[in-house]
C-alpha cells in the first residue's frame, strides 16, 4: 500500500514536500512514480524513483524543480516541489509499477490515495 500526504496551500515560487509511505519491499521491488490530476484534466506523469540505484526521470514541465529522494530508515519517498507555479495545483498521487522506466499511468498498478496541492497567486 502507498500513502501521498504533505499537501497543502503554498504560494506563487513557494516550495512544498510531499512524502510518499510505502512497505520497504513496495520501495524495493517496484518503481514508484508521481503524478498529479489537476482539475478538468488527464492525471499526469510528474517523476519516477528507478530502481534499484534510485536513478530518476521527470516531466519536462518540472524538471529542474522537482526532486524526488527515498529515506530509507523511514521507508518514504519524498517530492521536493521548488518554485511551484499555478498549473502545479492538482492532486498528487504515488504509485507503484512492477514495468521499468514507465511514464504512463495505465502501467501503475498500486495507487496511493492522492494528495491535495494548491498553488495560489
Amino acid at each position: 500500500q502507498l500513502q501521498a500526504f504533505g499537501g497543502g496551500v503554498v504560494q506563487v515560487g513557494g516550495s512544498l514536500r510531499l512524502s510518499c509511505a510505502a512497505s520497504e519491499r513496495t520501495l524495493s521491488m517496484f518503481d514508484i512514480g508521481w503524478f498529479r490530476r489537476a482539475p478538468g484534466k488527464e492525471r499526469e506523469f510528474v517523476g519516477v524513483s528507478i530502481r534499484p540505484i534510485g536513478r530518476t526521470v521527470y516531466a519536462d514541465s518540472v524538471k529542474g524543480r522537482f526532486a524526488i529522494s527515498r529515506d530509507n530508515t523511514k521507508s518514504v519517498m519524498y517530492l521536493q516541489m521548488n518554485n511551484l507555479k499555478p498549473e502545479g495545483t492538482a492532486v498528487y498521487y504515488c504509485a507503484a509499477t512492477s514495468s521499468h522506466v514507465a511514464f504512463p499511468p495505465h502501467f501503475y498498478s498500486h495507487w496511493g490515495q492522492g494528495t491535495q496541492v494548491t498553488v495560489s497567486s
